[in-house]
Order: C-alpha cells, then structure tokens, then sequence
C-alpha cells in the first residue's frame, strides 16, 4: 500500500518538513507518482518509528544511516535484518556509555582542578599527553615546563 507525504506525516506524527529532511538524508525513501507528487510504501511508518526511537538514545542521523543502508528501500526489513541491525546499535550505544562514563569520571575530577587551560584540558583535549599527567596546581604552578600561557 501507498501513502502519501501528508498521510505518513499524520500516521507518524511528525511534519512533512521532517520527511523532507529524513529523505535528503538517505534514512527513508520515495517514488514519484505520474503526477509527480512523493509516494512511501507504507513499511516507511516503522522505519520513522526506529528513527524516533534512535534518536531518544543519543544514536545520530549518520548511525541511523549507516545501519538503515543495509535495509531494503521500499518493503519492511525481515526479522533477521532488524536484528542484525539492532545488534549493531547495541555495540554502538555500548561504546556512546562507555565515552560518557569516561567523560563523567574526568568531568569529577576536573571540578576545581584550576587548570584554566584549554589546550591541556583533559575534556577539551582528551589526546594531550601532559593532560594525563598533571592536575590541578601542578598545571599553574609550572606552565613554562609545558609551553602553555596561562
């Protein structure tokens, strides 16, 4: 069954504006009838769905893409395709805690830290080496050892 722009933007709940820019991101797509008006088959509900959902767990556009390019275009995925998919996310949002208990622990222990640096900041510079190994006043107290104006 066929659906049109306005009747997958009712079912979804969400603006025609949003299917728009869903297409031109390459997570739904569409067929032009003979009057050239956009045409959805109607398994494009579901797909709209898991976008939703993705992005309330912190999963981008580019990763919804990225799995969503391995589904077919224009009929509903099988079990066995959602699945893998699904596995995927699961790795994915698995390393996204992972960052986030990272950055939560640095973020602890940045609170009156009084570096005032941002090139050594372990949070805005997390790849700084000397942001391992010096903390707190050690970075006042002596920034000509590490070429940083304070």
């Amino acid at each position: 069954m066929e659906m049109s722009v306005g009747q997958v933007a009712k079912r979804a709940g969400i603006n025609v504006s949003a299917l728009h820019f869903y297409e031109q991101k390459g997570l739904i797509h569409s067929w032009r009838n003979q009057g050239n008006q956009r045409r959805y088959h109607r398994s494009i509900l579901r797909r709209i769905a898991v976008i939703k959902a993705a992005q309330e767990v912190g999963l981008s556009l580019d990763d919804i893409r990225d799995y969503f390019d391995l589904l077919p275009k224009h009929r509903a995925p099988s079990r066995e395709q959602w699945d893998q998919m699904a596995a995927g996310w699961k790795e994915l949002l698995a390393h996204k805690i992972r960052q986030m208990e990272a950055l939560k622990d640095d973020l602890e222990g940045c609170i009156g830290c009084g570096c005032l640096s941002m090139d050594s900041c372990a949070l805005y510079n997390p790849k700084d080496i000397r942001a391992k190994s010096y903390q707190g006043e050690t970075r006042l107290t002596n920034p000509e050892e590490w070429g940083q104006p304070l």
